[in-house]
């Protein structure tokens, strides 16, 4: 069997899919360096509830998410340039307004704003590693790299914020603008020295209606959609309502704390993502995102059963969490390529962006019950729906597809 980690298969990247390795990696760097202490300054700068802090932060994913649905559609019908490029637009202006806003309404004006680019870049550029690289194991380290780069890059930026005395400083929001800044360039430079047609355009006769009704007719993918979205609805639990826990419960040294949590899960994904697939190269990728579940339902546990003021309890909790998902979000991707037909990639990687819907609505969900019911109670329940996604995914191998060999997908 053909191994995925190969010299060889990188000398294959074509400097596109180099652009979006390496642009991911810078972006994610000088986003992680103050986006997630979007939490402790909504609440210690503008007093904000647990509640409307999730309303606020779910109300712009969830319309952000939605956005990238149709935006994936459009990358198929009109080539995926347009739609990176306004990606990158809007990302430097939307951090710089957040670099600079001093009332609650702007503020959150631009955060609404700064949660559009991520989703018009997501499928798109996923897209791209299957218009460039049309080997299934090329197609899949690419994912597996670029996941890498991401939280790489999220590792690195914390780092560099705590060193330049930036973290949770809103000025610091310009460094990720000025990212996108040099993102936007080596885009617009990279695609005028590409000559793959591909990248112009994929799929017209299938327009947004055309894929809503090939959707719904795709039973196994809408089930995986769901098991995914439960997935990051879960693991949200231990990134915006963990943090939102350990900020109310005054928890000594919070944001040492909270940059160390996210130091943490990155770097156990940098170090270890390699390693893992290397060990689980020859396992099936359901059986490899069934052993991610696994290990982010104990860290859930991990986490409700901690005490408050045991500093290494979340550090573990962490560990555990980020080994799952070095398993999880990368495989999960792998999946979704596998079952994305050629020629609507874009569509159907647009589709698998409302997976983010769970991410979306997790930090009100898990407001709701922080409010309510406490940390722990969040965490036992989040842990629960775990086994409900392992179900739904064994559930999708009694579905039937649609017969993509008989549509006119040219």
């Amino acid at each position: 069997m053909a191994t995925v980690i190969s010299i060889d298969r990188l000398k294959r990247f074509t400097n596109l899919i180099w652009v979006l390795q390496l642009g991911n990696f810078f972006i994610r760097g000088t986003y992680y360096m103050v986006w997630p202490f979007l939490a402790v300054i909504l609440y210690q700068k503008f007093n904000l509830s647990a509640t409307e802090v999730g309303m606020l932060l779910t109300g712009s994913s969830v319309f952000s998410v939605i956005l990238g649905f149709y935006t994936g559609n459009l990358s198929d019908r009109f080539g995926r340039k347009p739609i990176m490029v306004a990606a990158a637009v809007i990302g430097i202006i939307a951090f710089s307004w957040l670099a600079y806003a001093d009332s609650l309404l702007s503020f959150c004006s631009a955060i609404f704003l700064a949660t559009l680019p991520r989703s018009l870049w997501d499928a798109p550029s996923k897209a791209v590693l299957g218009d460039e690289l049309k080997d299934p194991k090329d197609r899949e380290l690419a994912l597996q790299l670029l996941y890498f780069l991401v939280n790489a890059g999220a590792a690195i930026g914390p780092l560099i914020g705590i060193w330049a005395g930036l973290t949770g400083e809103q000025s610091s929001f310009l460094l990720t603008a000025i990212a996108y800044v040099g993102l936007l360039g080596a885009l617009l430079y990279t695609f005028k020295n590409t000559h793959n047609t591909n990248q112009k355009k994929l799929a017209s006769s299938h327009d947004f209606t055309k894929i809503i009704k090939l959707l719904k007719n795709d039973h196994v993918f809408l089930l995986v959609l769901l098991a995914n979205m439960l997935i990051l609805l879960i693991y949200a639990q231990g990134d915006s309502s963990l943090i939102q826990y350990l900020t109310r419960a005054e928890v000594p040294e919070l944001v040492t704390l909270i940059s160390s949590i996210l130091i943490m899960n990155s770097c156990v994904i940098v170090v270890f993502q390699f390693p893992l697939l290397k060990l689980m190269e020859n396992i099936e990728i359901k059986q490899r995102i069934y052993i991610g579940i696994v290990f982010l339902a104990i860290s859930q546990l991990v986490f409700a059963f901690n005490s408050v003021d045991y500093y290494w309890g979340w550090l573990i909790g962490t560990f555990i969490l980020s080994i799952g998902e070095a398993i999880l979000f990368s495989n999960m991707n792998v999946h979704l390529d596998r079952l994305a037909p050629a020629k609507l990639k874009g569509s159907y990687f647009g589709a698998a962006g409302l997976c983010s819907l769970g991410f979306a609505i997790a930090p009100l969900l898990g407001g709701i019950v922080l409010d309510i019911w406490g940390g722990p109670i969040l965490f036992v329940i989040a842990s629960g729906l775990s086994i409900v996604t392992i179900i739904l995914y064994q559930l999708s191998d009694e579905l039937k597809r649609p017969d993509f060999e008989s549509l006119q997908l040219n």
